[in-house]
């Protein structure tokens, strides 16, 4: 092939996610080699939340609420002798709502509900079976979940677009190989990434769970589940 021929090499690996990002417009260059691959990093899971809610019904507004009242100190001394602050539990919402009885033929009041929905982050996972145990055993709770998440997301991502990089970099040299050329400088690079948290709720709420002297907790002696962290890459090469 003659020097003076230009040689125009353009490769797209259709190996995107569902319902991936559209492919940007690059004018086609000659001597250039244009490519696409994805990367993903698996992370472990570096925070696990606990969500909860405080029910109490009574036949008026404040006996419901002092009755929530007692239960919410009681989810507070749980964490303080588990060495957390109460400060650390977030209320999601709050309210108190009339309860009717539609059984006879015009509604009658029943008494009054209050409901608050409670999330805790704990980012030290040997507290998760004891806290979720006790506020089991205490009565006071409903509801209750346990999920895994990452909030470090960066670093993650930082992997999965170094592993897309290197599958592109990869496949670029393999077709400037082919056509007995040598892979010059990344000329352009799009990212995208996608983060999949896979938050993982146990299989069924852990209301009142009883287990046997000594017994592990339902949690215990498990590995929590990988995040995957996946990234598309976009990369134009030179030819040389």
């Amino acid at each position: 092939m003659k020097a003076s021929i230009q040689l125009l090499l353009v490769l797209i690996i259709a190996a995107t996610f569902a319902g991936a990002q559209d492919h940007p417009a690059l004018a086609a260059q000659p001597n250039t080699v244009y490519v696409t691959a994805d990367g993903k990093f698996e992370a472990n899971p570096d925070t696990a939340v606990v969500q909860f809610n405080i029910s109490a019904q009574e036949d008026n507004s404040r006996a419901a609420f002092d009755r929530a009242s007692k239960a919410a100190e009681q989810i507070r001394q749980i964490l303080r002798t588990n060495g957390i602050e109460p400060q650390a539990a977030q209320i999601g919402t709050f309210s108190i709502e009339p309860v009717y009885d539609y059984k006879p033929a015009k509604r009658k009041l029943a008494g009054y509900q209050v409901n608050a929905s409670v999330s805790l982050k704990l980012k030290d996972f040997t507290k998760v079976a004891p806290i979720v145990q006790q506020l089991s055993d205490s009565d006071i709770t409903g509801d209750q979940s346990l999920s895994y998440t990452l909030e470090d997301m960066d670093a993650a991502k930082g992997k999965a677009v170094e592993d897309a990089y290197r599958r592109a970099r990869a496949s670029a040299e393999t077709v400037a190989h082919a056509a007995g050329r040598v892979l010059g400088e990344l000329s352009y690079a799009s990212v995208d990434t996608f983060e999949n948290p896979r938050v993982v709720p146990m299989v069924q709420p852990m209301a009142r769970m009883a287990t046997a002297v000594g017994a592990p907790a339902p949690t215990e002696q498990f590995t929590p589940q990988t995040i995957t962290v996946t990234a598309h890459v976009n990369a134009l090469f030179t030819l040389k």
